[in-house]
């Protein structure tokens, strides 16, 4: 019925194509498991990271434009125009702290090394411009005589005195409109 075969004899390339297809298996099984899952967190990292540092240096340009302006701005082509052309923001970049004598510059490096004011309008993950807003505040006083009669109502308009700025990506905020006491907070800080 049976004939048994002593010898037990497969071809040697199934034996080597069995090795080859393991062997390529447990490759997409580390890569899968292992190396891609480490390159995004590196990448969320970086995108974080880097966000944070061009949203510090957003913060450092309002309060300069702040101290030389008496207001903030909403207009980010306005605020990289002040920093990258403003003699001002210049001689801040420029000065020493006469305590520290360490450079007085506001702005801090991104994550290649250097400060790079055109790298201010997007984020680094969607390269979506940054959020800005200021807030608008309108008070009226009601100027009214003796016998009760409304002689006039005075309108004052104060623009740009809080402002707020967020990565559409979610990486944090800066700022509040609601609140003056948040005006140059972080909310990672």
């Amino acid at each position: 019925m049976f004939s048994v075969n002593s010898k037990n004899e497969d071809p040697w390339y199934l034996h080597a194509g069995l090795y080859l297809i393991i062997a390529v298996l447990t490759y997409l099984l580390i890569k899968v498991a292992i190396i891609d899952p480490k390159e995004e967190i590196d990448m969320q990292n970086y995108y974080k990271t880097e966000s944070r540092l061009r949203m510090d240096d957003l913060k450092a340009a309002e309060i300069l434009f702040e101290k030389k302006n008496k207001a903030f701005t909403n207009n980010i082509n306005t605020l990289i125009n002040f920093i990258k052309n403003d003699k001002f923001v210049d001689s801040v970049m420029n000065a020493f702290d006469s305590t520290t004598m360490k450079p007085a510059n506001p702005f801090v490096a991104l994550s290649n090394g250097i400060f790079t004011p055109d790298s201010l309008f997007r984020t680094p993950k969607s390269q979506r411009p940054y959020i800005i807003e200021i807030d608008t505040n309108i008070t009226k006083d009601t100027i009214i005589n003796r016998q009760g009669k409304i002689l006039r109502v005075d309108t004052k308009k104060v623009i740009g005195s809080t402002y707020y700025i967020e990565d559409p990506d979610g990486y944090g905020t800066v700022g509040s409109l609601t609140n003056p006491a948040l005006k140059n907070v972080t909310s990672w800080e």
